[in-house]
């Protein structure tokens, strides 16, 4: 009976461990600049094309999908203040290449909704 218990607890404690977004991207680099930037749901709020709902930034006035973090890791992208209905602020590290932003740091700025 132990064993099973275990094996549960073991099983259980790995899907939570690989559910949860990557470590690097709670940590800054604290050798890297942090930038503020609005962040939303790509289509549905920022102009960009796309086949479903996808985290974008937007910079500068420029919009861009998300490499990194997904929509789905910040609550519900539906509610009131989801990505989906609501431009927010972020901070974040990486670097633009191409057309889209390969994230290697991302917080989303709680209670930070855009008036629109």
């Amino acid at each position: 009976m132990k064993t099973i218990y275990l094996v549960a607890f073991f099983v259980m404690a790995s899907i939570t461990t690989f559910a949860q977004a990557p470590s690097s991207m709670s940590t800054p680099d604290p050798k890297k600049k942090i930038q503020i930037v609005e962040v939303a749901c790509g289509e549905c709020k920022l102009d960009l094309k796309g086949k479903s709902c996808d985290l974008a930034i937007r910079i500068d006035g420029k919009s861009y999908f998300v490499d990194g973090p997904s929509i789905h890791d910040f609550d519900d992208a539906h509610d009131d203040d989801g990505f989906c209905n609501a431009i927010s602020k972020a901070e974040v590290q990486g670097k633009i290449v191409g057309k889209r932003f390969k994230a290697t740091y991302f917080k989303r700025i709680k209670d930070s909704v855009i008036p629109q």
